[in-house]
């Protein structure tokens, strides 16, 4: 018997739209059994809780800890873990530390590993993991930031030899005039102006010394182990303050600009030295007349808040082959500019640091003969508000590079 083709037409349709109707319900029902899933999951992480002992335990440590529950859920964070990058809101969002979590929660047993974290926008962290069962649903993960120590280990070795290379300047200039000034015993003028020589070298091998020694200090001092909240507009103020007798002297006018609301975590006097140096470079590397501004803007970098420090100048700028190289220890673009005025060489070597040690970086835009802009860019310790549009450092592209740790 042969069918005829409207019959035909008609039967394989309904066989096809008896297949859909089958797939349709098949994945209703998938979607339903997921989202009763989701809600017995939800209902029993929201009966999971932090034993009192431990939120108290948590509240005043000053190392990056975490609680976690038993479908990954972080049930409560130290600020410190925040400020690395490991938890945003209730997650773990560093896979390795994710996958420690998993693998304890798995065969009870206590694990460690030494991680790079890589972020956004900022410097990488060397960081140590691990993570212990608290009880039955819960883990305890704590995150040792080990940045700086690795830091402080790679920077030693090369230290000395260039301290030991830039002391036998002054050194040797003082020895000299210290003879010099013997033999011009019988010429006052002469002594006078050898007293003069002697006095401006003794004044540069004090502040080398000086330097030294912060460097040094800083490189052994963590700022976000001991968690004080610092407002940015104390740190500008303080740090203008201390170059306002150079910038009259030097006819330079100091402009303050940007937002006075803007807090971080840190050391107040490390910020305000970092900010202090660059003003003090942009004095140094400007004529007379010239301007020099700094400000303060907040900054949103992907789901990260940043408050952003700039110096601006409109002096010499640096030429581009130079700017790879201005943030080296000792290093300066123009050695005769430098010696004159007293540069050590060490003044961005101590603002990269500070910039690191407090989890951000330094940033800089210059063009020769137009001016520089020197940006340190650090995260904010609080919610997300509003901030204030593209950054300086975003919008300066040309001749540009960010200096991490």
């Amino acid at each position: 018997m042969i069918w005829p083709v409207n019959a035909y037409l008609v039967a394989v349709g309904g066989l096809v739209v008896g297949v859909l109707i089958g797939v349709a319900m098949m994945a209703l029902r998938a979607r339903a059994d997921r989202l009763r899933e989701e809600r017995v999951r939800a209902e029993m992480a929201a009966r999971v809780t932090v034993r009192p002992e431990v939120s108290r335990v948590l509240n005043v440590l000053r190392s990056g800890a975490m609680v976690v529950g038993p479908h990954d859920e972080v049930l409560q964070s130290t600020a410190q873990a925040r400020t690395l990058g490991v938890v945003r809101g209730a997650r773990v969002v560093v896979p390795a530390v994710l996958t420690l979590v998993r693998a304890v929660r798995q065969d009870r047993q206590p694990r460690s590993t030494e991680l790079d974290l890589k972020r956004e926008g900022l410097t990488s962290l060397h960081v140590m993991a691990r993570v212990a069962p608290l009880d039955d649903r819960t883990m305890l993960v704590l995150v040792e930031d080990r940045t700086a120590a690795r830091r402080v280990d790679e920077t030693r070795r090369d230290f000395v030899a260039n301290v030991s290379h830039e002391l036998k300047t002054p050194i040797g200039a003082v020895t000299l005039l210290a003879e010099t000034l013997e033999d011009a015993a019988d010429s006052p003028d002469d002594v006078r102006r050898f007293a003069r020589r002697l006095q401006i070298e003794g004044g540069r091998l004090s502040d080398l010394v000086r330097q030294i020694i912060d460097l040094s200090r800083l490189q052994s001092d963590d700022p976000l182990l001991d968690l004080n909240e610092v407002l940015v507009d104390d740190v500008i103020t303080d740090a203008v303050d201390r170059n306002r007798v150079d910038a009259d002297d030097r006819h330079v006018t100091l402009t303050v600009a940007g937002r006075s609301d803007l807090e971080v975590f840190g050391d107040q006097e490390q910020l305000t030295i970092a900010v202090c140096n660059l003003i003090e470079n942009a004095i140094m590397y400007s004529e007379r007349g010239a301007r020099v501004a700094v400000a303060a803007r907040a900054v949103a970098v992907g789901e990260e808040d940043f408050v952003e420090i700039s110096v601006s100048d409109n002096g010499i700028g640096i030429p581009e082959d130079e700017v790879q190289r201005i943030f080296e220890r000792f290093y300066r673009v123009d050695y005769a500019r430098s010696r004159d005025n007293g540069g050590t060489g060490l003044g961005l070597s101590i603002v990269k640091h500070i910039a690191a040690a407090h989890g951000g970086y330094v940033h800089v835009w210059s063009k020769l003969g137009q001016g520089s802009t020197f940006t340190i860019r650090i995260p904010r310790h609080h919610e997300r508000e509003a901030v204030d549009g593209p950054s300086a450092a975003d919008q300066a592209t040309t001749h540009s590079q960010e200096v991490d740790g």
